[in-house]
């Protein structure tokens, strides 16, 4: 008996060092149905389209998402009539994703990642409350002919890190 406590010792040591190992975020290549683009994301994505209002006539917006460690990761897009009407639009994710978190832009950020083949860029940083909780969004939002793209993190400020946003904004790449 007295080995079989070494032997579990040493087990139960393992399987801790495996768990401390692993990494929470889980870096995947991800797109949407219509593979509008290519980013990575931290966890397994999920996707919904819903009609959205984007200063404009109505339309159907898909967003690709992953959650971690109370960050959510998402890239949102939707085509519009027109690049005329793309370019407003901009403007109403901007005030729509505000309004969502009582927020209130933090400065002029300039968010990492290729911004080439993109007719016009906002980025954003924003700190609010939404359901009590304090949030901080980073989001870019981008005009491609018709289309527009929504990416953003949005979740708890502790749990932002640099390489994080490194990494998810630069691998965004419309397709």
């Amino acid at each position: 008996m007295p080995r079989l406590r070494p032997a579990l010792l040493l087990l139960s040591v393992a399987c801790l060092c495996l768990t401390a190992c692993s990494p929470r975020y889980n870096w995947r290549e991800a797109s949407d149905n219509g593979a509008h683009f290519v980013v990575l994301l931290p966890a397994k994505p999920a996707s919904v389209t819903r009609p959205v209002d984007l200063d404009g006539p109505k339309v159907d917006m898909s967003m690709t998402a992953a959650e971690v460690d109370g960050l959510t990761f998402a890239v949102g897009t939707a085509e519009l009539p027109d690049a005329a009407a793309a370019n407003r639009a901009l403007e109403a994710m901007r005030t729509a994703l505000l309004n969502n978190i009582g927020g209130q832009p933090q400065g002029a950020p300039l968010w990492p990642g290729k911004t080439t083949g993109l007719a016009r860029t906002l980025d954003l940083d924003a700190r609010g409350v939404s359901r009590g909780r304090p949030l901080r969004l980073v989001a870019r939002l981008a005009v491609r002919e018709r289309r527009v793209y929504q990416i953003l993190i949005v979740g708890e400020e502790k749990a932002f890190t640099e390489e994080n946003i490194e990494t998810f904004f630069s691998s965004f790449k419309p397709t």
